[in-house]
């Protein structure tokens, strides 16, 4: 029980993986839980989720304003870093509100674990941090680079940091399928960007177990990233068209699906590890270990060398369309 009798605190606490993450920790006893996060009503609504347990504590602020950090990690022994502006043309839009969310609430994090002699701190990252063609991308790709270089600059501090890297969540808040089952239950033509385009998507258990796999193997510096399979858009659009009305017990859709192209700093693959950092790269069963360039190296117990190349959605063998439509519906996505 690595979390037992241990207080944990999860930056962005109340979004998908941050509320997920809180769930499975609790089943470990730990001695308190701080959900940090600016939106009350969701504390409220987690609040209520999780029964009132009393090893929950509520704390509302703001990783752009340090002092409140600082005074939320005292005493922590691990850090759960999940908050983000996350949402690509929001990103676009309002590029330096995303720069003091996602570069310097990070640099604010890593800043006040030193302070408090947090034991472990895990970052989560995406992968359109890799050759990033939109704001939202560079400014994660920025904040792994602080967490890599906290590792060298840290001094004679003890506190371990590492990035979780990690595609589409299916059906967390913001995603697509959401959006989907909505445009079909109120009548409407799904709307999608490009039918070309092809992610990596992981399911919200494999996001929330990788995360908490990674803070327990890091030993500093690391970027860990899942395997992850590929889908097609086209493929879970024409999905949702056809299992939503059967759920929901109304008529065949009509609508069909349009294509709107693509949205400014949207790209129609994207990558989830570079050629060269698999020159560097360690392999497990289930994901990847790119060690820090500034950490003096490391070994991985049972991991070996992965074959050299990028790690990208292009020209991977995507799931079949039932494969797709079979995880959809044991996940309750539609």
């Amino acid at each position: 029980m690595f979390f037992k009798n241990k207080k944990i605190l999860v930056i962005g606490g109340t979004g998908t993986i941050g509320k997920n993450i809180v769930k499975h920790i609790l089943q470990e006893d730990p001695e308190a839980i701080r959900i940090f996060s600016r939106d009350e009503y969701k504390q409220f609504e987690l609040q209520n989720e999780v029964n009132g347990s009393s090893k929950l504590r509520f704390l509302i602020g703001d990783i752009r304003d340090y002092d409140r950090v600082l005074c939320a990690m005292e005493d922590i022994d691990y850090v759960f870093h999940t908050a983000a502006m996350k949402h690509v043309s929001f990103c676009e839009y309002n590029p330096f509100e995303a720069v003091l969310t996602n570069i310097i609430g990070t640099y604010n994090v890593i800043k006040a674990a030193k302070q408090q002699n947090v034991k472990k701190v895990v970052f989560t990252s995406t992968d359109k941090a890799i050759s990033p063609t939109n704001n939202y991308g560079a400014t994660k790709l920025s904040a792994e680079k602080l967490i890599s270089s906290a590792e060298y600059s840290k001094g004679s501090g003890k506190t371990v940091f590492s990035t979780v890297r990690f595609g589409n969540v299916m059906g967390s808040r913001g995603s697509v399928i959401p959006l989907f089952v909505k445009q079909v239950r109120e009548g409407k033509a799904i709307t999608v960007t490009d039918l070309s385009i092809t992610r990596f998507m992981m399911t919200l258990e494999q996001a929330t177990k990788l995360t908490i796999q990674s803070l327990q193997i890091s030993k500093g510096g690391e970027t860990f990233i899942l395997k992850m399979p590929v889908i097609k858009l086209q493929d879970l659009a024409e999905i949702v068209v056809e299992e939503t009305p059967k759920k929901y017990g109304i008529g065949p859709s009509t609508a069909g699906i349009v294509e709107i192209g693509l949205k400014p700093g949207e790209k129609r693959y994207e990558e989830l590890m570079t050629y060269d950092e698999s020159l560097s790269a360690y392999e497990l069963p289930h994901l990847y270990i790119v060690p820090s360039p500034f950490a003096p190296k490391k070994t991985y117990k049972e991991a070996s060398k992965p074959k050299p190349g990028t790690y990208s959605s292009e020209g991977a063998v995507p799931l079949t369309k039932e494969q797709v439509r079979k995880l959809t519906v044991e996940q309750n996505l539609i």
